[in-house]
């Protein structure tokens, strides 16, 4: 069978006009590069080449392969150039994976910006709170607040780290009182995640150092914004990530209970199918998201607005 690398070898050779220039090119040592040509001689059972000291001369057989591939060769060099060149331009779908609540902090004015700048580029979202399906839902990236993979194939980066924050609406704390200290969370409705069996703990960081709460609320719900929704509907207090609350704390929704009082540290993740050859346009929507996302979940919490 023959080898078409050799044959492409075969045709730089004719077109340099010698084996050093066509090894110099290919950034290669001249014997390798001879080496392979004649090689692909005793494929063919038939000299391509007269090599002499000072000239290389085609046979007529090497001109009769140089005048049937050499087109056929640069096509192909011409192709895989240009892919190159596309892979350096973002473009194409990317199926992006993320929580529910993502849209909750993720303002869809970066993604009128995104594409604004990339016009070749389409982005699809999945918003489950379960980990997707990457082959099964051809996801290209997802973004998550865990590294466990449910499959070993799967590559997470950790990109960026933030706070969890308390809040309530102000009517909730013109009607229940504003809490001074962590302890008086015992005597609130506390907005709980779903899935949690008998008495809910708060592990909690604050001017003290740390320290942990049981909490109570009639009030529970298995995703973020739903928990969110709650709390601005005047249901109790909520946990939730600093990034998703500040849209709320700038409009006056809800206002930061306990300023400085903080729930460890929630971490952001973006998780690949592959960590090999990943898409130019993925690699410029994860840089976009990660410089937007950073500045909002690290952001100093919003200080409490007393009711009125």
């Amino acid at each position: 069978m023959l080898d078409l690398n050799q044959m492409a070898l075969f045709v730089q050779v004719v077109q340099a006009g010698s084996f050093a220039e066509a090894a110099r090119r290919l950034a290669m040592p001249p014997t390798t590069l001879s080496r392979q040509v004649a090689q692909l001689e005793d494929a063919l059972q038939a000299r391509l080449l007269q090599r002499t000291t000072r000239k290389l001369t085609l046979t007529d057989a090497g001109r009769t392969l140089f005048d049937q591939c050499a087109a056929q060769i640069d096509a192909l060099k011409n192709a895989a150039s240009q892919l190159a060149g596309d892979n350096q331009t973002p473009k194409g779908s990317i199926r992006v994976a993320a929580s529910a609540g993502f849209f909750e902090f993720f303002q869809m004015e970066w993604i009128a910006e995104f594409l604004d700048r990339f016009p070749g580029v389409q982005l699809e979202f999945v918003l489950a709170d379960a980990m997707a399906d990457f082959i099964g839902e051809g996801i290209d990236v997802a973004f998550r607040g865990s590294p466990e993979l449910p499959d070993s194939s799967l590559v997470a980066r950790k990109v960026a780290s933030g706070y969890f924050a308390l809040a309530a609406s102000p009517a909730y704390l013109a009607a229940r009182g504003t809490p001074r200290t962590v302890q008086d969370l015992v005597a609130h409705d506390c907005i709980r995640a779903v899935g949690q069996t008998g008495p809910t703990t708060w592990r909690l960081n604050g001017p003290d150092g740390p320290t942990q709460i049981t909490v109570s609320g009639r009030f529970s719900a298995n995703t973020g914004p739903a928990q969110k929704k709650a709390a601005i509907g005047g249901l109790g207090i909520c946990l939730l990530p600093i990034g998703s609350l500040q849209t709320s704390f700038r409009s006056g929704e809800l206002v930061a209970v306990l300023p400085g009082v903080a729930s460890g540290i929630g971490n952001l993740y973006v998780v690949y199918p592959s960590r090999r050859h990943v898409p130019r346009a993925v690699t410029a929507f994860v840089e976009m998201t990660v410089q937007r996302l950073t500045p909002l979940i690290q952001a100093p919490f919003a200080k409490a607005t007393p009711p009125a």
